[in-house]
């Protein structure tokens, strides 16, 4: 994909705070650019206070994409999509997240911290930036979600 001008916004909870970390290094590696809207230490948080960031931030469109880890995805992934802006999907495997993205055009990636081992990390990370929307039929079902927020 083509990530020119495009900004990564991050989001984790205290449990997702040293795998964030390691993305945020990786989106380095390969010069993209992010921001970083905590939680920034190991200490015990409440996950919505930084989906709620990163959500308006996409919402007001200062953002292009997310990723987003807590404890077991499912806590950001309903904090998240609340905003008709997002769709976000939760993945664990590489394989999910590729599809999150080809089938699903999610705009954010959640990870679930406690349930996926360090190696999957990045693969996963990588699958879901590097695998474009498919379109076609899943366009009409893309439409179908939209839909219910007019």
């Amino acid at each position: 994909m083509n990530f020119a001008n495009t900004t990564i916004g991050l989001a984790s909870d205290h449990t997702g705070v040293e795998y964030k970390d390691e993305i945020k290094r990786y989106l380095e590696s390969r010069g993209l650019t992010y921001e970083d809207f905590g939680a920034y230490s190991t200490d015990n948080c409440n996950y919505p206070d930084f989906a709620h960031k990163l959500g308006k931030a996409l919402s007001d469109r200062k953002l292009d994409m997310g990723i987003a880890l807590c404890g077991t995805g499912n806590g950001m992934a309903i904090t998240l999509n609340k905003y008709p802006a997002i769709r976000a999907g939760l993945a664990w495997s590489p394989e999910i997240a590729a599809l999150v993205s080809a089938h699903n055009k999610a705009n954010v990636l959640v990870i679930p911290a406690r349930f996926i081992p360090q190696e999957s990390l990045l693969p996963i990370v990588a699958a879901y930036l590097d695998t474009p929307f498919e379109g076609g039929r899943h366009q009409v079902r893309i439409d179908g979600i939209l839909e219910g927020h007019e």
